[in-house]
């Protein structure tokens, strides 16, 4: 099918080399193959131009003329998504915001904080914590991922069960919509009941409405000690059960989240060894933190925590003895992904439910591997209901891979659905979720957002192909 985006020829890269001046246009063959992918799957998509700003000026003088040719623009930042959503899957020009990397100020008055989209995110926390301030929101990638891929794909990670999303934590973004002008989206301010909420409008909407350029984010102060448990459970069901009864005991954790055994053997295996001597009986193991700044106040709400799991079929609750041992017991968990992905072919889906649904979630899951015969491995943030589940290709032959798991996925997500969830807590829908959103909405809920796309983008050049499923299909 003939693209409805003008390629890129000589004369159209002449003309942005010319107007963006040098070494900011690329069109040799080890830029387009880099920006050709993510770490969706194994998907790759060609740019036809990778295009590397600096300022806010050359993001608005790229779309005005991108927007004026009729050309694609896929807007990128570190490329760590899982949903496709920095794929250039109409070619076009590939938008790199890697340049726009400053934190411009933190205001220590204020508590906020603002910042490029380019700054990669564990960078701004530890500028913040320098200071004695926190931004919580903590993405396993968050060693590489930036601020503002995470603004686009409303990010999470394990503290968000105590201290909420990325959405949570933004209070105004400079952004460039998709004709080259340039709106600030808020006010630098806690609370702001003035006209439609635009600043939340575009948190989470994937690139496909508007350019992030700069975020100001809201800080608190930094807690200052976090006591971390390791519990192996003898049951799945029990340790997915356990999550809402610790929130029932009147205990908020910081972080809280599942891994089964087999995720827990293959980090291990992975990493060469785990940071803990692990029963082997154990089926599966929760990770539980709390935070703050009374440390006796901690050590009470950590024997509330174990009276609470001793009606679980807990095995003997093990405690992080040094920072060093966190550390490691953390980088298990946040290296799961990774290790899956050395392991196999995959696909990743970020199901979330109600926490206490999330037992029969779990379950449904491993009903469908039998169904379908596929194998799964899930661990996620149980705090919150969010569960990744990573199906592992194996000895699936590539017709069953092809046709018959979709059906599986489709199930998966009816079944999200009846347990009021959705399809994705924080990795977004991207390009590989499209087809399933009809499944969660309506076509009035689905014509909505269309008509928000084309109010922004009425050209369609902004991300296409992502999130919305083509009309006709």
């Amino acid at each position: 099918m003939e693209s409805k985006y003008r390629r890129i020829d000589a004369k159209i890269a002449q003309l942005m080399q010319d107007g963006l001046g040098d070494n900011t246009v690329f069109i040799d063959e080890e830029s387009l193959q880099k920006y050709s992918h993510d770490e969706t799957e194994d998907l790759k998509y060609l740019p036809e131009i990778v295009v590397k700003p600096n300022a806010v000026e050359q993001v608005s003088w790229i779309l005005e003329f991108c927007n004026k040719e009729n050309i694609a623009v896929t807007p990128m930042g570190a490329r760590t998504g899982l949903s496709g959503g920095a794929l250039p899957v109409c070619g076009g020009v590939a938008l790199s915001m890697e340049r726009l990397n400053r934190i411009i100020e933190i205001d220590e008055d204020n508590q906020q904080v603002t910042v490029e989209p380019g700054v990669i995110t564990q960078v701004l926390m530890e500028a913040v914590e320098e200071k004695g301030l926190y931004y919580a929101p903590d993405p396993a990638s968050k060693g590489s991922c930036f601020i503002g891929g995470n603004i686009a794909e409303n990010s999470g990670g394990p503290r968000a069960v105590k201290y909420g999303v990325t959405k949570d934590w933004v209070l105004n973004l400079e952004v460039v919509l998709p004709t080259g002008e340039v709106i600030w989206t808020g006010a630098h301010t806690l609370k702001n009941s003035t006209g439609y909420n635009l600043t939340q409008l575009i948190v989470g909407s994937e690139g496909t409405l508007g350019i992030v350029t700069k975020a100001v984010l809201k800080l608190i102060p930094r807690p200052t000690h976090a006591l971390l448990m390791m519990v192996p459970f003898l049951s799945a069901r029990k340790a997915c059960q356990a999550v809402s009864a610790i929130f029932r005991a009147g205990v908020t954790p910081s972080a809280l989240e599942f891994m089964e055994q087999d995720a827990i053997k293959i980090t291990t295996d992975f990493m060469g060894g785990s940071p803990l001597d692990l029963p082997k009986s154990a089926k599966a193991h929760l990770l539980i933190e709390v935070d703050g700044s009374d440390l006796e106040y901690l050590m009470k709400q950590c024997e509330t925590i174990s009276n609470t799991l001793s009606e679980f079929d807990c095995e003997q609750i093990l405690f992080a003895e040094d920072e060093a041992q966190k550390n490691r017991l953390w980088a298990m968990r946040r290296k799961v992904g990774e290790a899956v992905k050395a392991q196999s072919v995959y696909k990743e889906e970020d199901t979330v439910v109600p926490r206490y649904c999330l037992p029969d979630l779990l379950e449904g899951v491993k009903a469908l591997g039998k169904e379908y015969g596929f194998q799964s491995v899930c661990y996620g943030h149980a705090g919150d209901g969010n569960l990744h589940i990573n199906i592992l290709k194996g000895d699936l032959s590539q017709e069953e891979w092809d046709v018959e798991l979709p059906k599986a996925i489709a199930k998966l997500f009816l079944l999200t659905k009846k347990l009021k969830g959705t399809l994705s807590g924080e990795h977004g829908i991207g390009l590989v979720q499209k087809a399933y959103m009809p499944l969660v909405f309506s076509d009035v809920e689905m014509n909505l957002m269309r008509k928000i796309k084309d109010v922004f983008d009425p050209k369609g050049i902004l991300n296409p192909s992502k999130i919305l499923p083509d009309l006709g299909k």
